[in-house]
């Protein structure tokens, strides 16, 4: 689903608020968890998961082409780990 998806389902279930509201709240949503997870904050959803910000030590990698040695820098990964309520439904059919 993209960004423009989501403001259309929206715009599906609330009739009473403008194509430009809706785009408006979502994107204030999206700022709020960027700045949330570039502080090093992690972020609960409750039945949906959990993102949190983890990181990654500097490490030596081998270059499948040409087998050469490369430095990987030491980096912040995100980590999502879903919520039990999303867990069941996505295993429901299994």
């Amino acid at each position: 689903m993209t960004r423009s998806e989501l403001v259309e389902r929206i715009a599906a279930r609330v009739p009473n608020l403008t194509m430009k509201e809706i785009e408006s709240i979502v994107g204030v949503v999206f700022n709020g968890l960027t700045e949330a997870l570039a502080a090093g904050d992690r972020i609960e959803i409750r039945g949906f998961g959990a993102f949190s910000v983890r990181s990654r030590k500097p490490r030596v990698a081998i270059n499948p082409k040409n087998k050469n040695k490369v430095e990987v820098p030491a980096k912040n990964i995100l980590h999502f780990k879903t919520g039990k309520e999303l867990h069941n439904r996505l295993n429901a059919s299994a």
